[in-house]
């Protein structure tokens, strides 16, 4: 179980309710005014944003530190380990070609009208241990294909993908979002996790093939040549695979030489806090775009992870955590069954147990070395330190918050105004993804203003509130967001066909969400 932090024995300023209010206003606008107007890094901007909160809130210098301090440390303790240990699935997955042999055994096997949905399955599946970014490299090379060889049009099988990656990023642990709001508000990682695929099914349907069969009628689009997938069937032995070389993927040439941002004029500084553009999109093998694992001096041959264990291995995790929230529901306490199942169950252990895995059904039954094995799961970590960062100093920021007495404020409000606390969580998460363009901050942020009103809802409630959250944090994707960029640029549209298409299906993808956790919770 995640920890949420507690709340100081004593006040930590003697504010009144206006100066805290004036406080977090302040504090939150000069978050959003340093990422979107400053172009500040985010981590930077919630450690200023943290600090003008503590000095309009008349806190004590040393408390502020400490207080900010005390949030970076029980974050980093209880998210990065298993932010850290998901990359290292996906790094894996991604560098033994695990997920290229998932895609192609079910895109394969279906055709015509069938295609939007297998595509739309296949991302959903490949997002659980993958983040956003890394999938999209992964799959728009093959949505380019499979479009141009089907001739079925690109819009209505990329949406569905993009809307597969796009919830399970957003509602599904280990992302990192949906882990801050499962921390701050001490939810039940299990049931948060069981509850956020219920309501993913629905809404990558919806989202995806639904809206895609739809707006592939008004945003027509055409594969860019420069990105379809040319990689040659890999021969084995020690070769290097540069990014430049003829055998690699397309998205690995591209980004090699500067990749298609580079060639339509993206700006190189375009960072937010969510996706941070270059060092995102980075193949985990070793930390730089397009660059393999170094395999020079071996002569093991590289071969594809067969497709069962490849997925098996993929949803080993999920299944733990899930096998853990239901004895819980089924098992008395004390029972020798119900222990073991807290035990595997456990996040921690049940990432760490799919890394073992992996190790095994996707580095050595590949062809992978042990020194092979190590440095990908080494490379994996390097693109995660910015996402580390930020997710850090956004919980020393909620905690600032927490402990200047702000969110008991807002909760007093919430309790008055009779608002529930479910639209709460979720219109902040909104405000401050639209202004910002980072789900990260934005769920970082909402779940600390509403995590007192968490104390006084049941876990079922508590789960839902984490889920409002990651459903706000993923509204209305634009300019000010490097995903909307990322999408622009690897599907060759312009500004407004991305709007049309990427920005609501983001949008549809949050209301969507969001009205599957009020319908969940009319039932529970």
């Amino acid at each position: 179980m995640l920890a949420l932090l507690a709340a100081p024995a004593e006040p930590a300023t003697s504010a009144g309710d206006a100066q805290l209010v004036v406080a977090a206003l302040l504090g939150i606008a000069a978050v959003v005014l340093l990422i979107a107007w400053g172009k500040v890094h985010p981590f930077l901007s919630l450690i200023l944003g943290a600090a003008v909160l503590g000095v309009v809130a008349a806190m004590a210098p040393d408390k502020m530190i400490s207080s900010f301090s005390a949030g970076v440390g029980s974050t980093v303790g209880g998210v990065g380990l298993l932010i850290a240990l998901g990359a290292m699935i996906g790094g894996l997955l991604a560098e033994s070609g695990g997920a290229d042999g998932i895609v192609s055994r079910v895109v394969g096997r279906v055709s015509g009208s069938a295609l939007p949905w297998a595509m739309a399955g296949v991302a959903a599946l490949i997002g659980l241990p993958l983040f956003f970014e890394v999938g999209v490299v992964l799959l728009v090379p093959i949505v380019l294909l499979v479009s141009l060889r089907t001739d079925v049009p690109l819009m209505k099988i990329g949406i569905p993908a993009l809307a597969g990656l796009s919830v399970l990023h957003g509602l599904v642990p280990p992302h990192p979002g949906p882990l801050v709001a499962i921390s701050s508000l001490n939810a039940d990682l299990g049931l948060t996790l069981g509850l956020g695929l219920i309501i993913a099914i629905p809404t990558v349907i919806i989202a995806g093939p639904v809206f895609g069969n739809f707006i592939a009628r008004y945003v027509p689009a055409t594969a860019p040549a420069a990105l379809l997938p040319t990689r040659q069937p890999a021969t084995g032995g020690g070769g290097r695979r540069g990014p430049g070389s003829p055998d690699a993927p397309a998205a690995e040439r591209g980004r090699g030489t500067g990749g298609p941002e580079a060639g339509r004029g993206r700006p190189a500084d375009d960072v937010d806090g969510d996706l941070l553009t270059d060092d995102d999109l980075v193949n985990p093998g070793t930390g730089r775009p397009g660059a393999p694992v170094d395999d020079s001096g071996t002569e093991t041959a590289r071969r594809a992870p067969r497709f069962w264990p490849a997925v098996l291995t993929v949803l080993l995790p999920v299944v733990l955590m899930l096998l853990r929230a239901v004895g819980e529901l089924a098992l008395a306490e004390g029972t020798f069954a119900r222990q073991a199942l807290d035990i595997v169950g456990t996040p921690i252990v049940a990432l760490l147990a799919g890394v073992i895995v992996a190790m095994f059904t996707l580095g050595y039954q590949a062809g992978f070395s042990r020194s092979q094995v190590s440095s990908v799961l080494g490379g994996s970590l390097p693109p995660i330190a910015g996402i580390l960062l930020i997710v850090a100093a956004g919980g020393g920021f909620k905690q600032v918050l927490v402990d200047a007495g702000v969110g008991n404020l807002v909760a007093d409000a919430a309790k008055d105004a009779n608002l529930s606390p479910l639209l709460l969580g979720w219109l902040v998460a909104v405000g401050i993804r639209v202004a910002t363009g980072s789900a990260t901050v934005a769920t970082i942020t909402a779940a600390g203003i509403v995590a007192p009103l968490a104390a006084s809802l049941d876990r079922p409630e508590v789960a839902l509130l984490a889920l409002a959250i990651g459903c706000g944090s993923l509204f209305f994707s634009h300019v000010n967001d490097a995903g909307f960029w990322l999408v622009k640029e690897y599907f060759g549209l312009t500004v407004g066909q991305t709007i049309k298409s990427w920005s609501v299906l983001e949008t549809i993808i949050s209301v969507v969400g969001f009205a599957g956790v009020l319908l969940l919770d009319l039932l529970l």
